[in-house]
Order: C-alpha cells, then structure tokens, then sequence
C-alpha cells in the first residue's frame, strides 16, 4: 500500500474503500487495488500503456464522469472511481 510516513486519502474504487499516497494518479492506486482500467471486447483486461493521455487503454468513470485518463488524473480525496473490468 502506502509508506506508513507518507500521507494517504481515502478513494472508492467499484466501491471498495482505498488509502492510495496522496498525489498519485488513478492508474498508480488502481495499481495498488489490483484492479483493471477496463476489459476489452475480446474481454481481456486493459489498462495504461503509455501513460502520457495518448492510447486511452486506461479509461474510468470519476465522481460518474465517463472516460476520464486514470494515467492523467490525480486522486482526491473522497474520490469514487469506476472501472469496466
């Protein structure tokens, strides 16, 4: 999880409660929930590939804002994150 030292906020993520570091993006405490992005049509499970917002392999719904970049988002406190997969 998180450095005992380090400061962490409390997000939902499909509902499920997650003390992720404070200023990580999305992608970094769907990491730590081991919990995929989305699933394909192919339904393989997807998540960021290139990190920088260009290959959108890592969208989720945030605060019930579809398609947000997990890669390009940081968490906030409070924070309810969807995913498809």
């Amino acid at each position: 999880m998180h450095k005992p030292d380090q400061p962490a906020i409390r997000i939902l993520i499909n509902g499920k409660t997650l003390d992720a570091p404070a200023g990580c993006t999305v992608a970094v405490a769907l990491a730590i929930a081991d919990e995929a992005c989305r699933t394909s049509v192919q339904q393989q499970e997807r998540g960021p590939l290139c990190a920088m917002g260009i290959c959108y392999e890592c969208r989720v719904t945030v605060n019930g804002v579809p398609h947000r970049l997990a890669c390009q988002t940081i968490c906030a406190a409070g924070m309810e994150i969807q995913t498809n997969g």
